[in-house]
């Protein structure tokens, strides 16, 4: 009988493999246990504060509740055209009204879920948009510009509001983080355009799964087929009218999300601090982007209120101004949204209509599209 050879291990082995994902969980928890806690007693100790604010929402100015409302809907088409934009880089003639749901959707799941509520709702547009017609490459790379985008233009309101407030640090903070974001669009970008940056993007992809598929001991991706999704991407084009329009769309998105902070401001009663509102409504959403809690609840309502009081309001009107923005920001979204995704979902295949490919026609009088070019060309004689 004959001995097996021993087990040569290359990784970490299952039991390792179950504990790390057991001590991430753990500590997310404990993270959003302190949170909790740290918030709780906050509002314990300042109970009066609480009641002043919850007073001033009770009595809102409904002009001016109304018109945060209407600023909301204007920055969450400016996204929807953004995405538009991207899809129909490739052709596609992707309907404004689809975009639309499936950013309301997407944006109602990402705000649902703690911790991967982003990358759920990644996950969600980008197989709502396969189910429309559009391939892997074109999907993929539009949610992942746009993302590019949003964030690159969040990062370009962080560095006007540092000016603006005048405060050295905070403005060295906003350059240095519109370098970072701004860094994979760069990369991206020369990747798709020249063909030895997609080879040197081409062998860091294929080590990177590769390296992944080891730990995990999952089956190893042909480079062949990265080296087809990287051809495929390489031949979707968009012009750098079309980038700048794509990130105007972003930051307009920004500025009218917060605009609803304004407004919500003044539904109060209360002045806006024009110098320091930029870098404050910065301040809250880089909170609500941790995911610690969903939607960044409980956390952006305390620093957006710590960073209203530091521009110049007091505690109660501006808790009470936060509350009714993140009635329309958070809590609007979160039912509005939520309708759409559960419509979303129980659509059949069968009643979800496919984008239709944009004819492309010819420079000139005798041009002819692109798919009569091809018909032609098959049926020519040999």
């Amino acid at each position: 009988m004959s001995s097996a050879p021993p087990r040569t291990s290359h990784g970490p082995g299952p039991g390792e493999q179950d504990a790390q994902p057991r001590r991430h969980h753990r500590a997310r928890i404990a993270v959003v246990v302190l949170g909790a806690a740290a918030i709780t007693t906050l509002i314990v100790l300042d109970r009066h504060t609480l009641a002043k604010s919850l007073s001033l929402l009770g009595s809102l100015n409904l002009l001016w509740f109304t018109a945060a409302i209407a600023c909301e809907c204007v920055s969450l088409t400016a996204f929807g055209l953004s995405r538009r934009r991207l899809l129909r880089a490739d052709g596609h003639a992707a309907t404004f009204r689809s975009v639309m749901a499936i950013t309301y959707a997407g944006n109602a799941l990402s705000m649902s879920v703690p911790f991967a509520g982003s990358q759920l709702a990644v996950v969600f547009s980008y197989r709502q948009f396969r189910r429309r017609g559009l391939d892997p490459a074109i999907t993929g790379w539009a949610l992942g510009v746009s993302a590019i985008a949003s964030s690159s233009a969040l990062a370009v309101v962080l560095v006007v509001g540092a000016l603006l407030g005048g405060a050295p640090l905070a403005t060295a903070a906003g350059f240095l983080g519109a370098a970072v974001f701004a860094l994979p669009g760069i990369t991206v970008i020369l990747a798709l355009r020249y063909q030895r940056a997609r080879a040197i993007a081409n062998r860091a992809l294929s080590w990177g799964v590769g390296t992944i598929r080891r730990i995990f001991r999952l089956p190893v991706i042909d480079p062949a087929v990265l080296e087809e999704f990287l051809q495929r991407l390489s031949s979707i084009r968009l012009s750098w009218q079309g980038y700048a329009e794509v990130f105007g769309l972003a930051v307009a998105n920004w500025l009218f999300d917060c605009a609803v902070l304004a407004c919500a401001i003044r539904a109060v009663g209360q002045s806006v601090p024009w110098y320091g509102l930029l870098l404050a409504y910065g301040a809250g959403a880089i909170a609500g982007s941790t995911g610690v809690t969903p939607g960044g609840f409980l956390i952006v309502e305390v620093t957006l209120t710590a960073s209203l009081v530091a521009a110049g309001l007091t505690a109660g009107p501006a808790l009470g101004a936060v509350l009714a923005y993140r009635l329309v920001n958070f809590w609007g979204i979160l039912f509005g949204g939520g309708i759409v995704l559960i419509v979303l979902t129980r659509m059949r295949d069968s009643r979800v209509r496919q984008y239709a490919q944009i004819e492309q026609k010819a420079v000139g009088r005798g041009g002819t599209t692109r798919d009569q070019a091809a018909r032609r060309t098959a049926d020519r004689p040999r």
